[in-house]
């Protein structure tokens, strides 16, 4: 049977008109043999149909496992061939051609049974002209090619995202790796050049990330994290300036906030599902790039008050020129 990774003939001039040349197979019984759909079709020109005709739903069968057609025409003929069994077969075995039942009745209930079946359409050919046989083929055609359309873009759309999610787990995964390679770095205790060091400069041997951060301050960063993706940065820096003066607050150094930062993000890429990832990374990254520059303003602020201490001005009079 033919597949939907297989194209059918490229014949349609534009979408919404009747094909230029279609290829279709009649299957039909031996009640209506005779070349008499070939002639109907022959006398309008409108379209030119390249038309097979077989006897018996095997021989039918047997031609579609060779060959794709445009639409598959079959004869209903309910003591010889029935075509609602046949094309039901057909869907099942694979075939994503049109199927276009033609028959003598004209009751709703046989129309039913027909799209039931797997029809693209139902054509009493008593009571039809050759142009509005054309004219529905060609809409079976266009909607069985927009369906495998659709499926092909959907594929596509589905590959995108599962590749959008998995370059987002590397990206978490090597920052991750950079973190626990700078948790492991020390710090060379080097003397100034006078030998003292200053009293108001803290010193840490090591970086060490194993303090847990508080939960409130995780939350906060994660609702900093989902207004962002949505706004930008745009009405979110006085939040980002309180946030950072939290994490200067509670002494947080910058590799636990790059943590702080890939846990919370891990958290939201992991509940997208089937959305995309493109954008919560990118937006991601120009959050922790911003909350990087607040919090190192932040503690050059600190380090340059612990520097310049405040002092208590002298009052007037009691200065040294006063007290000689």
């Amino acid at each position: 049977m033919a597949t939907a990774d297989r194209d059918l003939p490229q014949t349609t001039a534009h979408w919404g008109g009747l094909p230029l040349r279609m290829r279709a197979l009649f299957i039909t019984g031996s009640g209506r043999t005779g070349g008499w759909l070939a002639e109907a079709l022959a006398v309008d020109s409108a379209a030119e149909v390249l038309l097979e005709e077989t006897v018996g739903a095997a021989a039918g069968a047997a031609r579609l496992r060779d060959e794709l057609f445009d639409i598959v025409l079959v004869s209903h003929e309910a003591n010889e061939l029935d075509a609602l069994e046949l094309t039901a077969g057909l869907r099942a075995g694979g075939l994503e051609s049109a199927i276009l039942i033609l028959g003598s009745s004209l009751t709703p209930e046989v129309e039913a049974e027909a799209f039931e079946a797997g029809a693209d359409a139902y054509l009493c050919v008593d009571a039809s002209t050759t142009r509005a046989l054309l004219w529905i083929a060609a809409r079976a055609i266009e909607r069985c090619r927009l369906v495998q359309e659709n499926r092909r873009l959907a594929l596509a759309e589905r590959k995108r995202l599962e590749y959008e999610h998995q370059e987002a787990d590397r990206l978490l995964a090597e920052q991750r790796g950079l973190i626990a390679e700078l948790e492991g770095i020390e710090i060379v205790d080097e003397p100034p050049a006078n030998g003292k060091r200053s009293a108001a400069v803290p010193f840490s041997a090591t970086v060490s990330l194993a303090s847990p951060l508080p939960a409130n301050l995780i939350a906060h960063y994660a609702d900093l994290l989902r207004a962002y993706v949505i706004m930008g940065s745009g009405n979110l820096g006085s939040q980002m300036r309180v946030l950072a003066e939290l994490l200067v607050a509670a002494g947080v150094t910058p590799q636990q906030t790059m943590m702080l930062h890939l846990q919370v993000l891990e958290e939201l890429v992991g509940g997208l599902g089937s959305r995309s990832a493109r954008h919560v990374m990118t937006r991601a990254d120009l959050l922790v790039v911003e909350v990087m520059m607040h919090l190192a303003d932040g503690y050059r602020q600190r380090l340059f008050d612990r520097l310049n201490p405040p002092r208590q001005k002298e009052l007037p009079g009691f200065g040294p020129a006063a007290s000689g």
